[in-house]
């Protein structure tokens, strides 16, 4: 082969390797550019759940106070609270908020109603979360509204027992990302649930 072939065929490589490193550059960068974006898209705010009425309480103190009380006429939604936890499932009579904000930093949703709510509405939410876990159920006296939803740092009122938020609220906050202590437990606490 003649040294001019050489020459010539030598350049034709000399570009094809620059062709090559320039395509490699180029995919290279866009996937730089997209891990990127990736990268800033996922360190934005993520848009919130939005239940209509919904209620909510940020950077409630998580500390234990064992003699604390509560006088306000809706289940607390978080703050100090005893040092164990209610047991969830469903019971007869009240039981106290110190207790249920614990099981509520694990995770719960507590639901209440009026303790003079019909009977056959009071089997309605048995039935809903009957066979449940991390679902408090139990009548607050003095409620607002005749049924209230709580978990840590949000709460719901809701009309009556056949209202769709229900299930809505139970879905997006138990165990959800709000809670402070996701996967600890629920049981081995104080109370002894009828269901």
């Amino acid at each position: 082969m003649s040294r001019s072939k050489r020459v010539v065929r030598s350049a034709v490589k000399s570009e094809e390797k620059k062709s090559t490193l320039w395509i490699w550059a180029v995919i290279a960068g866009l996937g730089v550019v997209g891990l990127g974006a990736l990268l800033v898209i996922s360190l934005l705010p993520q848009a919130e759940a939005t239940i209509d009425g919904l209620l909510q309480f940020p950077n409630l103190s998580r500390g234990h106070n064992d003699a604390v009380s509560y006088s306000d006429s809706l289940p607390p939604a978080g703050g100090e609270h005893a040092s164990i936890w209610q047991n969830c499932g469903i019971y007869d009579t009240p039981v106290e908020g110190k207790y249920a904000i614990h099981s509520l930093e694990h995770g719960a949703v507590w639901i209440t109603y009026q303790p003079d709510l019909p009977a056959a509405d009071i089997e309605a939410l048995q039935a809903m979360v009957r066979g449940q876990s991390f679902i408090l159920l139990s009548p607050w006296p003095g409620l607002p509204d005749p049924v209230v939803l709580t978990a840590w740092g949000v709460q719901l009122s809701v009309p009556g027992v056949d209202d769709e938020r229900i299930g809505e609220f139970i879905n997006e906050f138990r165990l959800g990302r709000q809670t402070p202590e996701p996967g600890a437990s629920c049981t081995g606490g104080v109370g002894s649930p009828t269901g």
